[in-house]
């Protein structure tokens, strides 16, 4: 959107699945730990959907929190409606922002909406309610050019939950839904509440190719940012496994990350992520090395973009959590404390407008630069198995690392130092922040 914020990249998203995220698995359990999540450096929690769940063609045992029974219904697994309303009270009451989950491709096979408005959804070739993905074979898909009633139903969903308080959606497999729908909902819902946070989960390009040569609508992610303010990073991710399963260089990584300036509004803003609720944990992808985790966990932070952090991950947790039964979250190794510094990190203002360069500086690392008229940013990162020597342009020095606050060497033309990553920040004259920042360095 072209009012969007750029201060969003300034932001950290944390990821509740409220059924696995306590031994509850309810509201009450996650209000138990706000308070640490916030010190994590969160500003926004967004929630999986918090709906009631189909019957009928259920997946698992408790079925996918993506087969919605009812829009305007609290999936009583979770809580009441009372309890919904204190969990957005104690989240603002802590200064963060909730975001939920709103899925508008699909309803379960039992819904209410189905019940009530068959004439609403898609159907095959028997003229019976159908999906167009047939590995989702526990929903059946809305089709939106069967009536507008269908939108403004829609659209009082979304009112309804942003007038009790919610500040943010995150739009379910957005790229199938017309986009003057998603132009229509924005506007009604800024006049219950202003400045709502629209987050797309825009889908793979070849998941689009695909929709598109079934004879579907399906959008492509740079459509999408003409509605939404933030969307999922899924052009990159593909790009950062196969570098992660030595199928690529980290050059080819990296030019998909400079594409994106490239191709996207001057003002998009991506979320940043190393795993969510559809993913592979990546303390398990990276064979739970603790010094690999905390390099990809800060190199992450570093991307254009917002911060994202799925619950578990602060743990090191190497469990995918399943999203059609009920299971706990491990707990290996806290990062939690990292994660933190990280976060308060990326609130600086040079994130958010900053030019943006990475550069390669060894086979598997690279540095990655922020610079704004009050500062610059560095931050230098090893991504491969094994630490390697670095190359730095920096003159000689000791430099004071801002994620350990010790000392590092740079000494002809190298980082003295190979374990964690380094980050250097410099103000500028007229800056408004002063650091000492490096010592015993000619300038």
């Amino acid at each position: 959107m072209k009012e969007t914020n750029i201060g969003l990249r300034n932001y950290m998203i944390y990821q509740v699945y409220i059924r696995s995220f306590s031994e509850s698995g309810t509201f009450s359990g996650l209000i138990d730990d706000l308070e640490r999540i916030k010190r994590l450096g969160t500003d926004i929690i967004y929630l999986l959907p918090i709906h009631p769940i189909g019957l009928k063609n259920r997946k698992g045992t408790l079925g996918s929190p993506y087969a919605i029974s009812d829009y305007f219904a609290i999936n009583p697994e979770f809580g009441n409606l009372e309890d919904f309303q204190r969990l957005i009270q104690r989240t603002h009451d802590l200064k963060m922002k909730v975001m939920m989950d709103v899925v508008y491709n699909h309803t379960s096979r039992d819904s209410e909406l189905l019940k009530a408005h068959p004439e609403w959804f898609y159907k095959d070739a028997k003229n019976q309610p159908a999906n167009r993905i047939g590995e989702w074979w526990d929903v059946v898909d809305l089709d939106y050019s069967q009536s507008q009633d269908l939108w403004t139903y829609l659209i009082d969903v979304l009112k309804y939950f942003a007038g009790l308080g919610v500040d943010g959606f995150r739009a379910d497999v957005s790229s199938t839904i017309p986009l003057d729908f998603w132009f229509m909902a924005r506007r009604s819902v800024e006049k219950v509440r202003k400045d709502v946070i629209w987050l797309s989960e825009s889908v793979q390009g070849p998941f689009v190719k695909m929709m598109r040569d079934r004879g579907f609508n399906c959008h492509s992610e740079a459509e999408m940012f003409q509605a939404f303010d933030m969307a999922y990073d899924y052009d990159v991710y593909p790009e950062m496994l196969r570098y992660l399963d030595g199928q690529i260089e980290l050059s080819d990584y990296l030019q998909c990350l400079v594409r994106q300036e490239q191709v996207y509004p001057h003002n998009y803003v991506k979320i940043k992520y190393l795993e969510n609720h559809d993913t592979p944990r990546i303390a398990g992808r990276l064979k739970e090395n603790h010094r690999r985790i905390l390099n990809w966990t800060a190199f992450m932070t570093f991307q254009k973009g917002a911060m994202f952090v799925y619950n578990g991950q602060e743990y090191s947790s190497t469990r995918q959590l399943s999203l059609f039964e009920k299971e706990s979250i491990t707990q290996e190794r806290d990062i939690s404390d990292w994660i933190a510094i990280l976060a308060k990190l990326k609130h600086r203002k040079v994130f958010a407008e900053g030019e943006f360069t990475p550069e390669i500086i060894a086979s598997d690392g690279l540095v990655i630069t922020y610079e704004n008229k009050a500062e610059k940013i560095m931050g230098f990162f090893q991504l491969g198995e094994k630490p390697e020597a670095i190359s730095c342009s920096l003159p000689d020095g000791a430099y004071r690392n801002r994620l350990g606050q010790e000392k590092v060497a740079v000494k002809g033309g190298k980082i003295d130092y190979q374990d964690l990553p380094c980050v250097f920040l410099f103000s500028k004259p007229g800056g408004k922040h002063h650091h000492l920042i490096h010592a015993g360095a000619k300038r």
